[in-house]
């Protein structure tokens, strides 16, 4: 009985380790059922994130092309712009047009066209289009008015943007699957079309391919239109060239016209004037005989006609000597003898001379000069002259107890001398006429005294002569300047002579 216990007990011991053996097996495939599932999910997981890894790689790879792509056109775009608009020829702009470079921009075929008279547009330059393509191209813009407004508005035509049955009358007439149609404009004028086309069933037309489009359009108006301002400022240089070139033959022409009257007026003056002095001379002589009762006495009426004749016949020599030397001035036969000499010693003769008119009009003479002042190189007795004629004025027009100031200054080898007055003054439209010749101021005093008018033309003629100028200040009612330069070496004399 021990026995049977003792091997019934040793069989439930055995049991009960084989089923403990058996709870601790399906406890491990539990564990390893667990783990496989763990395993599985996270195979699947990876699976997932290795099909991730390889869609982005594959986009990444996509992207990276098509910044390749990207990169290339603009690369061939700025050489393209480069070579466009470094000429001012409109031709040689199309001319420049490689198709190895616009190749780069992604398009098989394309088409470059001007609109020249507004109407129908003219191939100037095609890769992979025939000229059938332009005349089909423009009959079919000729029936859509609609889409040529687009495009002068400045709208881009592809076919991504347009409704299918136009998309597929414009893909006929081109021969394409996609396409872009860029407007070239300059001010919002349309000038001509680039048409872009790839014939390819798989390529696909991305925004930054019709942009790529848009630009090169852009770049090929602004060098359009600086071909064109060229042409037109050039055309403008040339004509304006031609039109001077015409304008100072005419005035060569007229010029040696001046010269060759104011040569016979000159010569004709002078004729004249020789003709007149005579009989004048003879007239005078006359008068003066019978004046000085030579003859026998005579009535002192007559007395005073024959004054009157003598004193006609004084001013009519005046006139003649004054025309004829206008007339040796202007042809250049006056002589003239050119020496260095005091300034202001040519003005205290002249002061001298004229001392009994400014006397009785108690007029106060001035005399400013600077003792440092050089010599002038002239001909005394004429610039004696000129300031004979301008003081004298200066005491016609200048009131009792008035002023009158000479004065001058050295600057650039020339001296200034200018004769001042506290008169009546000048217009200014006197001013401009005043150096003409027989021209006189249209006032009270001058309508009291006669004049010839040719006085301040010898003025001028004869500071001319020295190479100087002469000219006039005033304010009316406030006195006028004479101012006049004269030189102080001889050779500017000389050299205008030359």
């Amino acid at each position: 009985m021990d026995i049977t216990f003792i091997l019934i007990g040793g069989a439930v011991t055995a049991a009960g380790a084989v089923i403990a053996i058996i709870l601790n097996y399906r406890r491990q495939i539990n564990d390893l059922r667990e783990s496989f599932m763990k395993l599985s999910q996270s195979f699947e997981e990876l699976d997932d994130q290795a099909k991730l890894i390889v869609k982005t790689d594959l986009e990444l790879n996509k992207t990276q092309e098509e910044l390749d792509r990207r990169v290339r056109s603009l690369d061939s775009l700025q050489k393209l712009s480069r070579g466009i608009n470094t000429t001012l020829d409109e031709h040689e702009i199309f001319n420049r047009l490689s198709y190895d470079l616009l190749n780069e921009l992604g398009f098989e075929r394309y088409l470059f066209l001007l609109l020249p008279d507004n109407v129908n547009f003219k191939n100037m330059v095609a890769f992979g289009f025939n000229e059938q393509s332009v005349d089909t191209l423009n009959n079919f813009f000729g029936q859509n008015p609609d889409l040529i407004k687009s495009l002068k508005s400045g709208a881009i035509i592809s076919s991504v943007n347009l409704a299918s049955e136009i998309k597929s009358s414009i893909s006929e007439i081109l021969e394409t699957e996609d396409f872009v149609i860029a407007p070239v404009l300059v001010q919002n004028l349309l000038l001509g079309l680039i048409v872009a086309g790839h014939h390819s069933p798989t390529y696909f037309l991305t925004d930054g391919d019709a942009e790529m489009i848009s630009i090169l359009a852009d770049q090929l108006g602004q060098a359009i239109e600086n071909a064109r301002l060229f042409e037109e400022v050039f055309r403008a240089r040339r004509d304006l060239e031609l039109r001077i070139q015409e304008r100072t033959r005419q005035f060569t022409e007229a010029l040696e016209r001046v010269k060759r009257i104011s040569k016979n007026k000159s010569e004709f003056i002078s004729a004249v004037s020789h003709e007149l002095r005579t009989p004048l001379t003879s007239i005078k002589g006359y008068a003066s005989i019978l004046i000085a009762g030579k003859i026998g006495e005579i009535p002192e009426t007559v007395r005073d006609r024959l004054e009157k004749i003598n004193k006609h016949s004084d001013n009519l020599v005046s006139l003649i000597n004054n025309l004829l030397d206008i007339s040796r001035i202007e042809s250049g036969k006056a002589d003239l003898l050119f020496k260095k000499q005091p300034l202001l010693q040519i003005i205290e003769t002249v002061e001298d001379l004229l001392g009994p008119q400014l006397k009785e009009k108690r007029i106060v003479f001035q005399k400013n000069i600077p003792a440092t002042l050089p010599d002038v190189v002239v001909d005394g007795g004429q610039i004696e002259r000129v300031l004979i004629n301008l003081v004298s004025n200066a005491v016609k027009f200048t009131p009792f107890e008035g002023v009158i100031t000479v004065s001058s200054s050295w600057e650039n080898d020339y001296i200034t001398t200018c004769v001042s007055d506290t008169g009546i003054g000048l217009k200014s439209d006197d001013q401009e006429r005043l150096f003409d010749e027989f021209y006189r101021v249209d006032n009270e005093i001058n309508q009291k005294v006669k004049g010839t008018g040719l006085g301040l033309s010898l003025v001028k003629k004869i500071v001319e002569a020295h190479s100087g100028t002469i000219w006039v200040t005033s304010k009316y009612g406030e006195g006028a300047n004479f101012h006049f330069t004269l030189p102080v070496k001889e050779t500017l004399i000389q050299k205008s002579r030359q």
